[in-house]
């Protein structure tokens, strides 16, 4: 399973860093995304990265290129996406995800995180 955490209420131009924390596998073996739902809006893929060819493979949507960083310790079977420069529309709620057959940005992904709330606000 999943664990995900590292939500909370920030200003716009903040920071937070979530974590996903897996149990019973070795997240290192496995694609892992991160994707949002904003109100009213549909789940969205923000960022995966994909080692199973080697080497890291990124995918960064165009919304959060150069302000959101995935990343992972295998050490600690988990993984991390540091979010930079909050803005408002970044407020929704975030899920983690892995899969052992390359990365996707849709939701076609074996396991989730349970979601962790991000509001940006003043």
């Amino acid at each position: 399973q999943l664990q995900a955490s590292g939500g909370g209420s920030v200003q716009p131009g903040g920071t937070l860093r979530l974590s996903c924390t897996a149990s019973g596998f070795s997240l290192g073996d496995y694609a892992v995304a991160w994707f949002r739902r904003a109100p009213g809006k549909e789940r969205e893929a923000v960022s995966c990265i994909d080692d199973s060819d080697g080497y890291s493979q990124f995918f960064y949507a165009d919304s959060v290129k150069g302000r959101f960083t995935l990343s992972r310790d295998n050490a600690k079977n988990t993984a991390y996406l540091q979010m930079n420069s909050l803005k408002f529309e970044d407020t929704a709620v975030y899920y983690c995800a892995a899969r052992n057959r390359g990365w996707s940005t849709r939701p076609d992904y074996d396991y989730w995180g349970q979601g962790t709330e991000v509001t940006v606000s003043s």
